[in-house]
């Protein structure tokens, strides 16, 4: 088993390890599981190896260390790299020029001390619920290399679950943090709508984009997220004007919280092992209580149109002079989207102001509510149906069932790894959901459910 993020931290600012030593030992990792993997489309070893010296040489001069000093991770690659093209899963970002600056999130983590080792395979645009990348390859399941790893930020939730990087940043518009992190069996956080500056990173949909880590631990999560927060002046899109530690929190528990389990649509819709998961999550958190959320299959649909819309207008020019170029899995959509009737986007924006006012009232009366994150474990690359409850439903678009709902109203979800039985030995996630700006409330929760040892991290056998 790899040393986890806050191990490996401790372990290089008391000097038991360098950061030069620990980033080799994850090369060697990625350079030996990747061919089979493909969760990396670029590897950034010099930069990782002249960053990692840089931490050796402040604890040689005596310095304070910063909190993830010579911690490796790899970041999807919609974010900007200085240096490199940010491909964004696409084969037409390949004309473009080189970044001349990092990500606002690459410089937290920077600034951290965090080791950039590469970026990581995604689904083109962002528009996809399972890497099954046709430029860059399928990304692989680590648990199971036949299944897909969940997307679109499948290679950040593969890198973390195979052991290659400790932590990763991926994005989550409809899904993409918490789909991957279920489905891989490692943590997931998304954020508060506009907690985490998006700039740098290249978008699919403004109105609805998140950013956030994936992680080898709760801990992991915790300490990734709090470097990376702050107010982004450059950024209008980032809402937090101060910055909010988790860390701290942790230790308080869940005493207090009022914690229950959503049903309805989140029930109808998972499958026996996924309904199985929430029910051992809520045992441990002593929720007895199951609620409903107002109108997910509504916001769903919502989401779907405004996705299309924006996903669409933005890369409108492309798709009338070189379709051919686009991702076979989903220029059809992008082209339905650049189509879709004005009034359509209008009402559904219209309709997220009401429905965010239903999910804000809800939260007057809980504090935390579980869900699964996904309807089933991951199923076979390639796979074009599910049957959920004796149901037929598409595949790729069904991944993100129980995801779009919450992330269209904004609020935080944190994904644990949870491993049931029915899944033949493949994870399946819980989300824990928060009121916007309550990451806090979420990870206090989540951390119980790594306590007692349900929520975890297996390495695979790669």
């Amino acid at each position: 088993m790899m040393p986890r993020t806050a191990d490996l931290a401790r372990a290089i600012a008391v000097g038991d390890a360098s950061a030069a030593e620990v980033l080799e030992v994850h090369v060697a990792r990625i350079e030996a599981t990747d061919d089979r993997v493909n969760a990396f489309t670029g590897k950034s070893y010099a930069r990782a190896r002249a960053e990692a010296a840089a931490v050796d040489a402040m604890r040689a001069r005596g310095e304070a260390l910063p909190p993830l000093a010579g911690v490796p991770y790899a970041v999807k690659n919609l974010f900007d790299i200085a240096g490199e093209t940010t491909l964004a899963g696409s084969k037409i970002q390949r004309d473009q020029a080189a970044a001349g600056s990092d990500a606002f999130l690459v410089q937290r983590m920077q600034a951290a001390g965090a080791v950039l080792v590469g970026s990581l395979n995604m689904d083109e645009y962002a528009y996809g619920f399972t890497t099954e990348n046709s430029h860059y390859g399928a990304c692989h399941n680590p648990h199971d290399l036949s299944r897909i790893a969940g997307g679109s930020s499948g290679g950040s939730g593969a890198a973390v679950a195979a052991g290659q990087v400790p932590l990763a940043l991926g994005s989550d518009t409809n899904g993409s943090i918490r789909v991957p992190a279920s489905l891989c069996g490692v943590w997931g956080l998304k954020p508060t709508f506009g907690r985490l500056s998006r700039r740098g990173s290249y978008p699919f949909v403004h109105s609805i984009d998140h950013l956030g880590p994936f992680a080898d631990s709760l801990e992991g999560l915790a300490l990734a997220y709090d470097a990376l927060q702050g107010p982004d002046r450059l950024d209008p899109g980032c809402h937090a004007q101060r910055i909010e530690p988790t860390m701290p929190t942790l230790t308080r528990g869940v005493e207090g919280l009022r914690i229950a389990v959503l049903g309805g649509y989140f029930h109808d819709n998972a499958t026996p092992p996924a309904r199985a998961v929430v029910q051992a999550a809520a045992r441990a958190l002593g929720a007895s209580e199951v609620v409903d959320w107002p109108h997910p299959a509504l916001a769903r649909a919502a989401a779907f149109i405004v996705s299309a819309s924006e996903g669409g207008a933005l890369h409108l020019e492309d798709l009338r002079t070189r379709a051919e170029d686009f991702e076979p899995l989903s220029v059809d959509r992008f082209i339905a989207g650049a189509l879709q009737p004005a009034a359509w986007y209008l009402r559904a924006q219209r309709f997220r102001r009401v429905y965010r006012d239903q999910v804000r009232a809800l939260f007057q009366h809980w504090d935390v509510l579980l869900a699964p994150a996904t309807p089933v474990s991951a199923p076979a690359i390639g796979t074009e149906w599910l049957d959920i409850n004796g149901q037929q439903q598409p595949c790729r678009p069904s991944m993100g069932l129980l995801t779009q709902p919450i992330s269209f109203a904004g609020c935080p979800v944190v994904a644990a790894p949870m491993w049931p039985d029915g899944t033949q030995g493949m994870p399946l996630g819980v989300q824990v959901i928060a009121a916007p700006w309550r990451e806090d409330l979420a990870l206090r929760a989540a951390l119980l459910l790594q306590q007692s040892g349900l929520a975890q991290i297996q390495l695979p056998a790669l």
